[in-house]
Order: C-alpha cells, then structure tokens, then sequence
C-alpha cells in the first residue's frame, strides 16, 4: 500500500494513481501538506527543520515521506514532493521549477531527488513532478 505526502502538487499524485481501477487494492491515503503547518500537524515534519533548511528542501522532503508512511495506516511506502511550481515564489537559491522528491519504504533508506525542471508554466512543473514521483517509487519497488 502507498501514501502520498504533496505540497506542490495538491494531491495530484493520489489522483493519478486513484485514476487506475482497481486503485484501492493498493492506494492507502494522501496527504495535502501545502501550508507549513499541516506539514507539522499532519505527518510530524519538525519546526525546526521547516525553519533551518524551508519548506522546499531535502530534509524536509524526506522528514515528509517518512512522516506520510508514520501516519497512514496500512502503507508500506510513501512519496513525498514539495516545491516551487510558480508563477511567482521562486528565489536565486530556490527558483521557479525547483522540486525535491522523497521516497519512503519500510525497511529501506529513504531516497530523495532534486529535480529543477526551470521557468516552465505551473501546469508542465507540476505535472513533470508528479511523473519523476512515480518513477521515483517504481524505483524503489523494482529494488
């Protein structure tokens, strides 16, 4: 069973995989982290972590997919984006297209992918991250 944990992608990711029949036999729960907050409240990332490195980050972006698979109930892997899909947000350190991706399997280390997919539309980086996501974890399922 899989959960999603997204920030940039607002739940796309579940609806891709929801948009398969069958999808229930292997699709536990999502969670919609787009606020700070909910990452902290709902899936235990730290204040901390949010505060020293951002939102937008490798450490935050495995503290999300670990958290995911804490939280849901019967996953054994979880995948995990957050990022900056623009228009606006982007920064010299962390530009528009920016994306960290994060993998978490029980019983394996967590991988994590640093993607910058540069100044597309919002639509093309996030429908780009939602693809390296589930590459991301057919990875760690053929491992």
């Amino acid at each position: 069973m899989i959960t999603t944990a997204e920030s940039c992608t607002g739940g796309m990711i579940a609806a891709a995989l929801t948009d398969i029949a069958g999808s229930s036999d292997v699709v536990d729960c999502g969670f919609v982290t787009y606020s700070n907050e909910a990452k902290a409240s709902l899936i235990g990332v730290s204040q901390s972590l949010l505060r020293d490195f951002g939102a937008v980050s490798k450490p935050v972006a495995i503290a999300m997919a670990e958290g995911a698979l804490k939280h849901a109930p019967q996953a054994s892997i979880s995948i995990a984006v957050t990022g900056v899909a623009g228009p606006s947000g982007g920064s010299a350190e962390k530009p528009v297209g920016l994306v960290h991706i994060a993998c978490a399997r029980q019983g394996f280390e967590s991988l994590h992918l640093e993607c910058r997919f540069g100044d597309q539309s919002r639509e093309a980086i996030r429908l780009a991250t939602v693809q390296a996501a589930l590459d991301l974890v057919l990875q760690r399922l053929t491992e």
